[in-house]
């Protein structure tokens, strides 16, 4: 039986930085996920980053996603993964994708 999870993690002091994740478990598995960065800019949540299982895109503000796969097979690590870069790298994703507005 498949056991949803669902949160989101303000990053910044302004909450205009913030790690939504959707996911779900079996047996105690992660069996899929997407794990997204999102940011308040120009009056508006805009999608900087997003891993969803096996991959992880890279969102530019003219609309063109740069997919790249993930190394891992256990989606467990995967989840682990995504999750701790997007507390650690957030704020670098944020500058790289302001400075192609």
């Amino acid at each position: 039986m498949l056991k949803a999870l669902e949160f989101t993690i303000m990053l910044s002091p302004d909450q205009e930085d913030r790690l939504r994740v959707i996911a779900s478990k079996e047996k105690g598995k992660i069996v899929k996920f997407v794990a997204q960065y999102e940011a308040y800019i120009k009056n508006e949540w805009r999608n900087i980053v997003r891993y969803d299982t096996a991959h992880k895109d890279l969102i530019h503000p003219n609309g063109i996603i740069d997919k790249q796969p993930l190394p891992f097979t256990d989606f467990n690590v995967a989840f682990t993964f995504a999750i701790q870069d997007l507390k650690i790298s957030w704020k670098w994703y944020r500058i790289a994708y302001e400075k192609e507005l």
